[in-house]
């Protein structure tokens, strides 16, 4: 599928569900997640969306949150989806809270990879940021998931100005150790994150500047992010960087959220409707066609253009 700017569009990122099991401090710090079951998506609702954009040529598909593994039968819907035909990478974004627990099941069920979410090393950081969540619970969901061939395992890491630049190296390191890409992502004023970005925002470049040793390397097409390794090891490190450098040309995914609505961008709140004809039986081709010719061309956060809604709202 082709939108009007001329890209491809082949991936769709999906959220199952606005709840979590933790409270990110720039994310949803006072709790807020309580997605209201008349307005979620059944997960076979969600199914048959994610059956008409296969239909239309989607190859790659994220499942997200929210935390997607607390959603009630999410084993069965990820067995449902991976059994169609021509879907070349079945992802998850998870905080890995879960993980442990649920690895085989994932694995068995045909997810391919995950992706996880962890902005510090140090246990009490981890405690702080998360509103409580226990770091080791993560490391052992990780290394769950190594051992059931849930690869290869990206950690998506917030860089946050005065809380973790100071830790790149020892992710590095980490990275060296266990095999796992660690991908460093600018903080972006989504939501919370509007009032953290003001103050707490980092960019790519400052933390380049203060680590020559860290030595990039060859970029491969359709990656957004930007690989670089610690010299002297064998540490994959990656930079996203959507406020300082953005990418939006290359961009060829649509997100789908947990309450039916399409977007084709993450930073726009132009967000189109199709819980309403699925559940009142109208065909939903032409609407997701349609939104695809609409996605737009770029974000416009430098212009402080945001969308104020929570990431875990829109989708990780």
């Amino acid at each position: 599928m082709m939108d009007s700017y001329g890209r491809d569009i082949s991936y769709l990122r999906v959220s199952i569900t606005e709840n979590c099991n933790l409270n990110c401090k720039y994310c949803m710090p006072d709790k807020k997640s309580a997605g209201c079951i008349e307005k979620t998506l059944s997960l076979n609702e969600t199914y048959q969306i994610i059956k008409t954009f296969h239909k239309l040529g989607i190859t790659k598909l994220r499942i997200t949150g929210g935390e997607p593994l607390i959603r009630k039968g999410v084993i069965p819907f990820i067995e449902k989806v991976t059994k169609l035909e021509h879907l070349k990478d079945i992802a998850m974004t998870t905080n890995a809270v879960l993980l442990e627990e649920k690895a085989e099941a994932l694995a068995d069920a045909g997810l391919k990879r995950v992706n996880v979410s962890l902005d510090t090393l140090d246990a009490k950081k981890y405690h702080l940021i998360t509103g409580g969540g226990d770091i080791q619970k993560v490391l052992r969901g990780i290394e769950a998931a190594k051992a059931k061939g849930l690869s290869p395992i990206k950690v998506n890491t917030v860089l946050i100005k005065g809380f973790n630049e100071d830790e790149i190296e020892a992710f590095a390191k980490w990275s060296d150790a266990s095999g796992v890409e660690v991908r460093f992502i600018e903080l972006m004023p989504i939501g919370e994150g509007i009032n953290w970005s003001r103050e707490k925002y980092i960019s790519a470049d400052q933390i380049l500047e203060n680590m020559p040793k860290l030595q990039r390397l060859e970029h491969t097409k359709g990656g957004t992010a930007v690989p670089y390794t610690l010299k002297g090891t064998q540490a994959k490190i990656g930079f996203i960087t959507p406020m300082s450098c953005k990418f939006c040309n290359a961009c060829n995914r649509m997100r789908l959220t947990s309450e039916g609505k399409l977007k084709g961008c993450l930073h726009s709140d132009i967000e189109i409707d199709l819980k309403t004809a699925l559940r009142m039986h109208k065909p939903i081709e032409p609407i997701i066609m349609n939104a695809i010719r609409l996605k737009q061309q770029t974000h416009h956060l430098e212009e402080q253009c945001y969308t104020h809604k929570g990431m875990y709202q829109i989708g990780g």
